[in-house]
């Protein structure tokens, strides 16, 4: 970049370029969400039939563009202030060297060279003549030397001023000149196809469009103050709270992840990071399986017999190539089960209080989801459910359906107030009923994520009376609740429920650190748990039935949550079919703590009531 365009370059009018695209993108998310919590709630309560399901189709593909807009219109936005950052820095170092020069009697020529003055050096007879020099930039101690001393040796003292000036001024055209180079191939690529169509691959290029504008705009992004390292939530709540709408917005944009994971922060501002990382990996692997259905192998070949050795005439099999394809084909159909599963639940709410958001987000591995039904900002009570053995992503929605079905009956009971129903996977589950969930690692692990979950609902909760908080744990997620409990003293929590409970990792409710009569426990007669000792129910079967299944030294943390000697409160669930004991969580007795009866009895506790 040559002296005269640095020196008229204005970062103000690429300053107020991003805020333009900062504002389309601002009206693009008031589009979306109108589309989304008015329009298509609304038409969801009062219509039906197949022109209600075609225009809701509509709405959700428009509701997918405006999204899409969004991002990319932020993305554009701190693409220019980081841009214009880069260049303002590199114009003060220009214009810091140019009023240096002219101070020190120097002229700054329209080509960045600069002319110096007649001068003498002490001792000298007379005057040596003025002159002219260009910098260069980039030097190095060699070269400074070498510079040092051709203006010792020049007989001009005003040399060796000039040439220090020109070099600065070459430092400064390099900067911007780089800069430049480094901005240009990053914002050209801040463009979508020529269609009304917003594709995975649309999506995946937003994600590779903000990972480039990320690293490009390291130095701007540094001026925005970074989250606080230890993660606490109400040291989270007090830096977003410092932040400026510009800088929020910045942050959320680049680094979306980061944001949806930050306990203390606003719901609304949690839920628009991670449904953006929801559909930006959901698209990633859209792409996955699409590329794996183009290497098809085979599907069939001729059967032989492997008695007579020979071709069977119009007998085909799948050739083995072709399973192994199809096995790893259905592996990648399921990766994305459980988000098109979180999806549809934005797609069919029908009013505020059952608004989901989405409060945490991981697409990878087995998956982690924070879902809550309701606003747990805004609401009187806020129930978070722990799920347990065999919980994953893939699995989210019948876990889902469980809060919604709690959130309901709450509101049922107990109009007057709102509650928030959460599902809270925010860890990695046991996926073994005789291996994984017999140790204790899985809520090792989970105790200090959940709890900074629940203490960051009490920090974005800014009710004056208070919000009251309920722990639901399920199967091993009672353990996690239990252990969660047990460790943090001051949690804010007003009650725990345990249900299908192996063990809590207490011996007794007080150690809970809330009034035992506020903990409650229930285990259907018939549920598999009862097979585990110490409380092991021989009528079920015969001893020696269930010994061919299970080690009964294994699935037990701690005191039956059930037992008089735990010392809460104990409800009934009524008798349920028989499990199967082939698939634990889906077994009738092991799950029926969401049935009508004991469902009324968790939406009394949550709200307030007492057995």
């Amino acid at each position: 970049m040559d002296y005269a365009t640095l020196k008229a370059f204005k970062p103000s009018e690429f300053e107020g370029a991003a805020d333009g695209y900062r504002a389309l993108g601002n009206a693009a998310q008031a589009g979306k969400e109108h589309i989304e919590n008015t329009v298509a709630t609304g038409m969801r309560k009062s219509l039906a039939g197949e022109a209600h399901d075609a225009s809701q189709k509509q709405l959700q593909a428009l509701a997918k563009n405006f999204h899409y807009t969004v991002t990319e219109c932020h993305v554009i936005s701190t693409a220019l202030n980081g841009f214009a950052y880069d260049m303002a820095a590199a114009q003060r170092k220009l214009e810091a060297a140019v009023g240096d020069a002219a101070a020190d009697g120097c002229t700054v020529n329209a080509d960045g060279s600069v002319t110096y003055p007649a001068g003498r050096k002490p001792g000298a007879d007379k005057d040596t003549e003025g002159g002219t020099v260009t910098g260069s930039a980039g030097g190095n101690e060699t070269s400074d030397a070498l510079d040092r001393q051709a203006a010792n040796i020049h007989p001009n003292p005003n040399f060796g001023k000039a040439a220090g000036y020109a070099d600065r001024i070459a430092d400064a055209l390099k900067e911007a000149t780089d800069a430049d180079a480094k901005w240009e191939p990053k914002i050209r690529a801040l463009k979508a196809d020529d269609d009304l169509t917003v594709s995975a691959k649309d999506w995946t290029d937003v994600t590779s469009d903000t990972g480039g504008v990320r690293e490009a705009a390291d130095a701007y992004l540094h001026t925005i103050k970074a989250p606080p390292k230890n993660d606490w939530p109400q040291d989270n709540a007090n830096w977003w709270n410092g932040l400026t709408d510009e800088q929020r917005e910045a942050y959320v944009t680049m680094h979306p992840a980061s944001i949806g994971a930050l306990d203390g922060l606003p719901s609304s501002v949690r839920d628009e990071a991670n449904r953006t990382v929801l559909v930006e990996q959901r698209a990633a692997k859209q792409l996955e399986y699409d590329a794996w259905l183009t290497k098809e192998p085979t599907h069939y070949r001729p059967y032989i017999s492997p008695v007579t050795g020979r071709e069977v005439k119009g007998a085909m099999v799948p050739t083995e190539e072709w399973k192994e394809w199809d096995e790893k084909r259905k592996q990648l159909e399921s990766g994305y089960k459980g988000m098109d599963d979180i999806q549809k639940r934005f797609d069919g709410f029908t009013s505020e209080s059952n608004r989901p958001y989405l409060l945490g987000f991981d697409g990878n591995n087995m998956g982690r989801a924070i879902v809550s039904i309701g606003n747990p900002d805004t609401a009187d009570n806020v129930v978070t459910y722990v799920p347990g053995t065999f919980a994953e992503l893939e699995s989210i929605g019948g876990d889902m359906d469980r809060a919604v079905a709690l959130q309901a009956e709450a509101e049922r009971q107990d109009g007057a107030h709102s509650t928030a129903s959460i599902v809270w996977l925010g860890y990695d589950a046991p996926q073994g009923i005789m291996t994984d969930a017999t140790e204790t690692k899985w809520a090792d692990d989970a105790k200090e994520p959940l709890g900074n979950f629940i203490q960051g609902i009490e920090e974005a909760n800014h009710r004056e009376s208070g919000v009251n908080q309920t722990l639901l744990g399920h199967s091993y997620g009672s353990l996690v609740v239990g252990e969660t409990m047990s460790t943090h003293i001051d949690l804010p929590v007003d009650n725990a429920i345990m249900v299908g409970s192996p063990g809590v990792g207490v011996d007794h409710a007080k150690d809970l650190n809330i009034p035992p009569d506020h903990v409650f426990a229930a285990t259907a007669q018939n549920d598999l748990i009862n097979v585990a000792p110490p409380f092991a129910k021989d009528y079920l079967s015969p001893k020696g039935y269930w010994d061919t299944f299970f080690d009964h030294d294994a699935i037990v943390h701690g005191t039956d949550p059930t037992s008089d000697d735990f010392g809460g409160q104990v409800f009934e669930v009524p008798n349920g079919k028989l499990p199967l004991v082939h698939d634990w969580d889906v077994m009738p007795a092991h799950s029926q703590y969401w049935d009508e009866k004991p469902l009324g009895t968790l939406g009394k506790i949550v709200t307030g009531g007492r057995l």
